[in-house]
């Protein structure tokens, strides 16, 4: 192969709806699809039918995010996703066999799985898939996750970077919002910079997968994220795609060749729950709209209408070019990729400026795709 030979990744943020039928979600993704050569997204449900820990839900199942139904899993395979991250804070909400029963499935119909497996190895383990001689290595992580559902030597579960967190006056006026400090597990910083290097010594690119954040909370960025993007850079990573937000987030970029998403956003994501008891007004303190009126199977708030995907031209040599193709969730919940002529592309590119400031990028905006690089 020469090495001029190059690949074209196109990276996606929560997918799982739950309503609906499943091929009108991709209608309007084939011709961006097409042009990609690798396909990624965060998967955000389960596809089982085997019920077995839904009998006796324990404490920490989320009853929304309840096992669909297998045929379901059509979303991703209509769409042609490639690689899936199941490194997610639903995956052992309904026990081992639910969750190994949707890897399973996931890998008869030929999409490979990352982030989560029988045991902490399996999680841990990068994927690798080539085409046209370049071969890339995918990793995925949780921060967002419960420390039951962490994967152990001999215990199913996802693959984890988990954060302690501390509170710290910051006032001496009682009531006023103490500082949240967030520091990353040092045990799962090595874990994660050991297997970045094993991935860096079998692949020319490394992609790493990161469920964490602060969900719903416009803009910010918790304080561990920078400092496992910085690690995680520093080892070898060339891109880092960011999910679990709801919300897109910060872009930052060491220069064209090292790119994070903090957050793409929804993708294809609704959920049957409604309005949960007191989510208007943790919106309303977070500074959110209500949009329950018009989005009533996905009402996280009218920037959560905002998404992107991702895309990074790779080769031998790493990573050439990061961009994103600004995309607008409508009224069905399926994502329009936008076009540059469009008034709601400049508006979403105005966005992503908002919530990367502080942040080390530059964007540009070059036909329908806006380009991300640094200032080094």
């Amino acid at each position: 192969m020469k090495k001029s030979e190059k690949v074209v990744l196109l990276a996606c943020g929560d997918v799982g709806p739950v309503h609906g039928k499943m091929e009108e979600y991709g209608a309007l993704l084939g011709p961006t699809f097409a042009t990609g050569d690798i396909r990624f997204a965060q998967c955000e449900r389960l596809y089982s039918n085997a019920y077995s820990a839904a009998d006796e839900p324990g404490t920490n199942v989320n009853l929304g995010h309840g096992p669909l139904p297998p045929e379901m899993i059509s979303i991703f395979t209509d769409s042609g996703f490639d690689v899936v991250s199941l490194a997610g804070n639903h995956t052992m909400e309904w026990g081992d066999e639910v969750a190994l029963d949707t890897i399973e499935l996931f890998g008869k119909k030929g999409i490979r799985v990352v982030g989560a497996g029988p045991n902490l190895d399996a999680a841990r383990a990068p994927v690798y898939v080539e085409k046209n001689g370049v071969r890339v290595a995918f990793l995925a992580r949780c921060s967002v996750v419960r420390e039951d559902h962490v994967a152990g030597p001999n215990k199913c579960g996802v693959a984890p970077v988990r954060a302690h967190t501390t509170y710290e006056a910051v006032e001496w006026q009682a009531g006023m919002p103490p500082r949240i400090i967030t520091v990353p597990y040092e045990e799962d910083l090595q874990h994660l910079k050991a297997d970045i290097a094993e991935a860096r010594e079998a692949a020319d690119v490394v992609v790493l997968s990161l469920h964490w954040g602060l969900h719903y909370i416009p803009r910010r960025i918790a304080e561990y994220q920078p400092i496992v993007t910085k690690t995680a850079f520093d080892a070898g990573v060339d891109l880092i795609l960011g999910h679990h937000p709801h919300v897109p987030k910060a872009i930052e970029a060491r220069s064209r060749n090292k790119a994070c998403f903090y957050s793409l956003g929804n993708f294809m994501f609704s959920t049957d729950t409604g309005l949960k008891p007191g989510f208007e007004e943790k919106m309303r303190f977070n500074g959110l709209d209500s949009d329950f009126d018009e989005f009533p199977h996905c009402p996280h708030g009218r920037d959560s209408k905002r998404s992107l995907i991702a895309k990074a031209v790779l080769s031998r040599d790493g990573m050439e070019r990061a961009s994103f193709l600004p995309v607008q969730i409508d009224t069905q919940l399926r994502p329009e990729v936008l076009t540059h002529d469009d008034p709601r592309f400049i508006e979403n590119v105005d966005f992503m400026e908002w919530v990367s400031v502080g942040f080390d990028h530059r964007f540009e905006v070059e036909g329908e795709e806006v380009v991300v690089t640094g200032s080094e």
